[in-house]
């Protein structure tokens, strides 16, 4: 007689995935923000909307990370790939204005290791307290033969909130305005199926030294993020546009935020690209148009403001620690970016 079919035949592991809810629900409560009602255990999550707001308008984003969870895979090195997850969703709705509120993740895998799991989820807790959001709730889905061994997939959602009068859409933005630029960390979460590509071309290994460290870990440095520095930026100084420069790089993602007529053009000599860029150009022989629509090539953030307010902005991302200064200018033109 046939044995009776359980969840444990067909690979799925009931007790690893309540070790794990067990471990993570201390990383999560670390970042609880005023408005958590509650959080992970339940069926759903609570968030209250902030008071304060006359007019709350709420701004979701959803993104992952990409192949650069392959170099993660490589290198079994798991603790920083979650705060990308929270980067590349907060980023995004930081350009128009947004303060992230609560951010949720999906982790899916073939079969659960918790260890893993945990340091995943212990960089999306270190993303949501960079951010100033809260992690609320997610979910993780045990799924034998969708997998390779050893891996995983992971994807981040996040609801923030601005008041709608002071929602940032770029409409106001005209020749002679200023671009700045925030420095990025590295590649971020973009371009990693060419980065591997390279590699591969290259001969490199990610244990060969670069930079004081080893290339896999300049690779693998997590994405930066941005929010409580631009939006205290944005208490003392008018912000007319903002791009997260991510897939698409600095040529496709500034003119996301360009009206009509206008025209979005940077200056390469004025930042200093990170040397793993250098590396990057050299050894996939890749060309500077190329560079420029696939990776943020040392940006990570731009943001555009008038001629007037140009100081006053780079003074105000200089008192919160963060590095800013002009790389370009807007100037007539028909929706373009240029690097010259």
């Amino acid at each position: 007689m046939t044995a009776p079919l359980t969840y444990a035949a067909a690979g799925v592991s009931i007790d690893a995935g309540d070790e794990l809810v067990r471990r993570i629900k201390p990383l999560a409560e670390r970042t609880h923000i005023p408005g958590v009602l509650a959080g992970i255990g339940g069926f759903g999550a609570l968030f209250q909307v902030p008071s304060g707001y006359r007019e709350p308008v709420l701004v979701t984003g959803t993104d992952g990370v990409g192949t650069k969870l392959k170099l993660a895979f490589e290198m079994n090195r798991h603790g920083t790939i979650g705060q990308d997850l929270v980067a590349m969703s907060v980023n995004d709705i930081l350009v128009q204005g947004a303060a992230p509120l609560f951010f949720l993740d999906y982790f899916a895998c073939g079969s659960l290791n918790v260890d893993v799991a945990e340091q995943v989820v212990a960089g999306i807790a270190q993303g949501c307290e960079l951010a100033g959001c809260a992690l609320i709730g997610g979910e993780t889905a045990e799924m034998p033969g969708m997998y390779a061994a050893g891996e995983y997939d992971l994807a981040g959602f996040v609801v923030g909130v601005a008041e709608k009068s002071d929602l940032v859409d770029g409409r106001s933005i005209v020749p002679g305005d200023v671009v700045l630029g925030l420095p990025s960390s590295g590649p971020h979460s973009n371009g990693y199926s060419l980065i591997r590509r390279i590699i591969e071309r290259s001969g490199a290994a990610l244990s060969d030294s670069f930079d004081g460290r080893t290339l896999g870990e300049c690779l693998l440095e997590p994405t930066r993020i941005y929010c409580r520095a631009v939006l205290g930026a944005m208490r003392t100084v008018g912000l007319k546009g903002m791009a997260h420069i991510t897939g698409g790089g600095l040529v496709e993602n500034v003119p996301r935020v360009l009206p009509g007529g206008v025209q979005a053009v940077l200056e390469r000599r004025r930042w200093k690209r990170p040397p793993i860029f250098d590396w990057l150009q050299e050894q996939g022989q890749v060309e500077d148009a190329e560079m420029h629509r696939v990776f943020n090539c040392g940006i990570g953030y731009v943001l555009i403001v008038a001629k007037g307010d140009a100081a006053a902005a780079c003074e105000a991302f200089s008192a919160r620690g963060q590095a800013c200064a002009p790389i370009g200018h807007i100037e007539a033109g028909q929706g373009a970016c240029r690097v010259i």
